[in-house]
Parts: C-alpha cells; sequence; structure tokens
C-alpha cells in the first residue's frame, strides 16, 4: 500500500457578482478515507479573500499563513500577494520543499498558486485542484455558461459531479463566499 496522502478538491468560481470558493471534506491514506469533514477552505482578509488548498496539510497552512502576510503587506492586492508568496515559494530554501497548492477567490480575482512559481488567473474565473480538480473545472465550466445558479450553487454542483467521479474527492462539501 503506498502510503501517499491523497485529499481535495478544490473549485473557485466568480459569477453574476458573486466570488465562491469550496471543497470537499475527504482525506485519505493510501486506499483509506482518514477523514470525512476536513475543512481546507480558509477566509482570510477580513473575508475578502478566500483560500483553499490541496496537498500536505501541514504545508498547505504554512502556504496560507504567508499568502495571508503577503496580503497585509500589500494592503489587500491579491495579485502582488500572490506573486510575492510564488516568487518566495520558489526561492526559499525551506519553502521549495512544501508540496502543496493554493487556489485564491477574491471578489473579482481567480488564482492558483503553486510552487514552481506559477500564479495562474484563468480567463473564465474558474479555479480547480486537486485530485478531482479537473472534474470539478469541467462541471463548473459547463454550469456556469448553461445555467443560472449562482457561484456558490455552481460551486456545490460541481463538486458533486467530482465527488462521483473521483474516489479521493466525497460529497462532504463546504463551501464559502464573498458577495460583491
Amino acid at each position: 500500500m503506498e502510503n501517499k496522502i491523497r485529499s481535495t478538491t478544490i473549485l473557485g468560481v466568480i459569477n453574476k457578482g458573486e466570488a465562491a470558493l469550496g471543497g470537499d471534506g475527504q482525506v485519505s491514506l493510501g486506499d483509506t478515507v482518514m477523514k470525512h469533514n476536513a475543512m481546507k477552505i480558509r477566509k482570510i482578509a477580513n473575508g475578502n479573500v478566500l483560500c483553499g488548498f490541496a496537498g500536505a496539510t501541514a504545508d498547505a497552512f504554512t502556504l496560507m499563513e504567508r499568502f495571508e502576510d503577503k496580503i497585509e503587506q500589500y494592503r489587500g492586492n491579491v495579485n502582488r500577494a500572490a506573486v510575492e508568496l510564488a516568487k518566495d515559494w520558489r526561492t526559499d530554501k525551506y519553502l521549495r520543499k512544501l508540496e502543496a497548492m493554493l487556489a485564491v477567490i477574491s471578489e473579482d480575482k481567480a488564482l492558483i498558486v503553486s510552487g514552481n512559481g506559477d500564479v495562474i488567473e484563468p480567463d473564465d474565473q474558474i479555479v480547480a485542484i486537486g485530485s478531482g480538480g479537473m472534474y470539478a473545472l469541467a462541471a463548473a465550466k459547463m454550469l456556469k455558461k448553461y445555467s443560472n445558479l449562482s457561484a456558490e450553487d455552481i460551486v456545490k454542483e460541481a463538486l458533486l459531479t467530482a465527488s462521483e467521479i473521483c474516489i479521493y474527492t466525497n460529497d462532504k462539501i463546504n463551501v464559502e463566499k464573498i458577495k460583491k
């Protein structure tokens, strides 16, 4: 049995004046579900920014704390904070070893931040990371394009779809939102 921790599907959507970020609750160790209701989404910057993580939990918490510090340092400028975190992550000897990714949503920005120094802002304002991320992304793209659902409902429905496909994703969904 491979003892790699697999966990998480995180999805964020900006749609119709609303921003939402959600994640499933499953944490798996190898082929065993270790936890059903993990909370992988955090409100930061006085609730103006949502951050979700995929990867090693301790690494993700370290990165989220650093990101929150950057948000404060750059007075709420999400893009600048993300770029500065990515630069630190890429060049700092300690941070380089962290194995996680962050999905970040503000009222008007949707970003993915990785340890490779990437800060990605998708054109469609949908971000997805984690083992079921691509399933949730595909569902969210279709729901955003062909439905009148709110961002929160798109996130919920797309994550439920991912939970039906990805064995590392469950249907214990947590969603946070920001209204403009």
